[in-house]
């Protein structure tokens, strides 16, 4: 499991831009790299909307913020466009890297067990090194762990 102090896996996934976003190409800049279950559903879309309402703090702060689920980038796409994120989502549709982050986790839902992706933010600083680690995000206060991080 990663922790406080270790180096960010790198790691290369489709954008919905339509570019490949690589983690290591990003250095010199914070990263605020977030894992979410599902697109428009209603914690994902509070969370992504309080990232896309402090987006310019955010930026003041030398750094971006990066999204992450297992959906396609189309759905991504719809998303972005009817939230107005001003941030890449990336699409992990072989949910290599939700793996190797360990969000990937078994989940019980009305007495059934499934997995999926965690809720967790990563605050990764411009050489790399994760510096904060939020797991099972409670996307009511979130935002203001993250600006307290970065």
């Amino acid at each position: 499991m990663l922790s406080v102090g270790d180096r960010a896996p790198d790691f290369t996934l489709p954008a919905v831009d339509g570019s490949m976003f690589s983690l290591k190409e990003h250095r010199g800049k914070k990263v605020v790299l977030y894992f979410y279950p599902k697109d428009n559903t209603p914690g994902c879309t509070k969370e992504a909307c309080s990232f896309r309402d402090t987006h310019a703090t955010i930026a003041k702060r030398n750094a971006i913020v990066v999204g992450i689920s297992a959906d396609s980038n189309e759905s991504h796409k719809r998303f972005a466009e009817k939230y107005q994120l001003p941030f890449l989502l990336l699409s992990d549709a072989g949910k290599e890297v939700v793996r190797l982050y360990g969000v990937w986790k078994q989940k019980r839902l009305y007495g059934k067990t499934t997995y999926g992706i965690e809720r967790t933010t990563f605050i990764i600083d411009e050489d790399g090194i994760i510096k904060g680690i939020f797991r099972k995000v409670d996307v009511e206060n979130h935002i203001q762990e993250v600006l307290s991080v970065l």
